[in-house]
């Protein structure tokens, strides 16, 4: 493993996993860890002689961009697995950029050419297998940011996304240049290419579940899209209620209550969810570490500390300070060997350094703000 490598000084907090450095020996115990610790608890096989392997990841906003260069394998995640892994929150969006796949998913099982991408969710059962040498590049996102309902979730997985549309078409390089240059962008710009992204995703979901016609929920997906980047750009309003978002947009409470009704989720509910989540990514910076807690939820529209802290461990398990003292404690841990090579056998070590996205909870019984808490109004979707 290179500290000296080009993604590390582009990035500090990427990672680069390489079996370069690695005796052959030991390589296939290395590369099976290497490959758990990138995409999540998996039943791994490969070869007995594993020749050359690399994983390359940086973060991009919520999401972790990954390329894995690697020798054939085969990944089997099962209920058991996922039963005990803290990371099943997410979803993969897997473009092959060399190499074959075979994807089985919710009752599907196909086969992916090189060019094209898909989706895979780390909720459910999943098997993968690379029958060859290959190079795949993800994106690995928390579920939720897509705004599909489960059901939706589950008619496009393991299911190769239609590149021949001039959608899917734009995507498959577009996703490949990205994850490369992941690395290269300031947080801020990160945030926002990875928001495009993300509804980049969205209608391409749309247009393979078939949702292209004028006046269907495609149309209303493009208005939910709109509608939800204004709310992020607005977060930090603690006046953003349903009222004044339905206002921006010239439509009914009525209807913008119906358009989050496919979500399954209440207007107000979206904007505690995502204050909540950028409270949480705040509290995670170094540099935001002598900011009061306080300071944080007000900076995202919470106008009570108290309710701030209420709302947070009832996301996410934890109140905000011991959420704070937790991602410090890990940020001052070195990300070194969990396996290593003795040095009596190679005369250095060779660490695998840990690294996944945090877990990110979607909170599962949230309280719904009201105005005066700057979370939105706790209306039900009409």
């Amino acid at each position: 493993m290179s500290p000296d490598s080009p993604l590390l000084e582009a990035d500090p907090s990427a990672t680069l996993y390489t079996t370069d450095s690695v005796p052959t020996h030991r390589r296939r115990t290395y590369w099976c860890e290497a490959l758990s610790r990138t995409f999540g608890a998996v039943d791994m096989t490969v070869p007995d002689e594993v020749d050359r392997g690399t994983i390359r990841t940086s973060p991009l906003g919520q999401m972790l961009a990954v390329t894995v260069d690697g020798d054939p394998l085969r990944a089997v995640r099962t209920r058991r697995l996922i039963a005990g892994s803290d990371n099943d929150d997410y979803v993969v969006v897997k473009l092959v950029s060399r190499g074959a796949a075979r994807i089985e998913q919710d009752t599907r099982d196909v086969f992916v050419r090189p060019g094209q991408l898909f989706i895979y969710d780390m909720a459910r059962p999943i098997q993968l297998t690379l029958p060859e040498r290959f190079q795949t590049k993800s994106l690995v996102l928390p579920r939720q940011v897509l705004g599909l309902s489960e059901s939706d979730l589950r008619q496009i997985t393991a299911s190769p996304l239609d590149t021949e549309t001039a959608l899917g078409g734009l995507l498959s390089p577009f996703l490949s240049r990205l994850v490369d240059t992941a690395g290269s962008y300031p947080q801020r710009t990160g945030e926002l290419i990875a928001s495009n992204v993300v509804n980049l995703l969205t209608v391409l979901a749309d247009e393979r579940l078939s949702r292209d016609t004028v006046g269907t929920p495609s149309a209303a997906r493009v208005l939910l899209l709109r509608i939800r980047a204004y709310i992020d750009r607005h977060l930090a309003d603690p006046d953003l209620t349903p009222d004044a978002v339905a206002r921006a947009h010239h439509i009914s409470v009525r209807y913008l209550h119906k358009l989050f009704q496919a979500e399954d989720i209440t207007v107000g509910r979206w904007i505690q969810r995502r204050r909540l989540e950028e409270c949480r990514r705040e509290l995670t910076r170094r540099e935001a570490a002598n900011v009061t807690i306080a300071a944080v939820a007000h900076r995202w529209g919470f106008t009570s500390a108290s309710h701030f802290s209420r709302v947070f461990r009832t996301a996410y398990g934890m109140s905000p300070a011991e959420w704070r003292d937790h991602t410090a404690r890990e940020s001052r841990v070195a990300p070194v060997a969990t396996w290593r090579v003795s040095d009596a056998e190679t005369g250095e070590g060779a660490a695998v350094p840990s690294f996944q996205p945090s877990p990110v909870r979607r909170p599962a019984d949230e309280t719904d703000d009201t105005a005066g808490h700057g979370g939105g109004s706790s209306r039900s979707a009409a």
